[in-house]
């Protein structure tokens, strides 16, 4: 589970970082998003595919730009990534505890025999 969350976390970032490109930069292509994100091209065109199924941005003619609600959606986001925090956090301290049990089951039920 740890390689699975940290990659799709690494995919998280990778389309946050092509968006904000494209906010700063757009209308703007594959090529040049790659240039200037140091993403590599089949990453961004993936990275973009995703953001416009979720409606972050729309194809121009001239290259990808930000959707007209990108305010809005972005607070969304921003309030998604919190509760994924708060979660993500939950999850850790339930690890934790689960640790504090130990290898034995948490049980100190061993009694010690007087054998004088």
């Amino acid at each position: 589970m740890d390689e699975r969350l940290r990659n799709q976390v690494e995919k998280e970032r990778r389309d946050l970082t092509i968006l904000q490109a494209v906010i700063a930069d757009g209308p703007i292509g594959i090529v040049k998003l790659s240039d200037r994100t140091d993403v590599p091209e089949h990453k961004v065109r993936y990275s973009m595919r995703m953001l416009e199924n979720d409606g972050f941005i729309e194809p121009t003619p001239e290259g990808a730009v930000p959707a007209e609600d990108i305010g809005e959606r972005l607070e969304r986001v921003n309030e998604g990534i919190d509760e994924l925090v708060g979660r993500l956090e939950r999850v850790r301290d339930d690890e934790v505890r689960m640790g504090d049990i130990g290898a034995d089951g948490g049980r100190d039920d061993e009694v010690a025999v007087d054998e004088s």
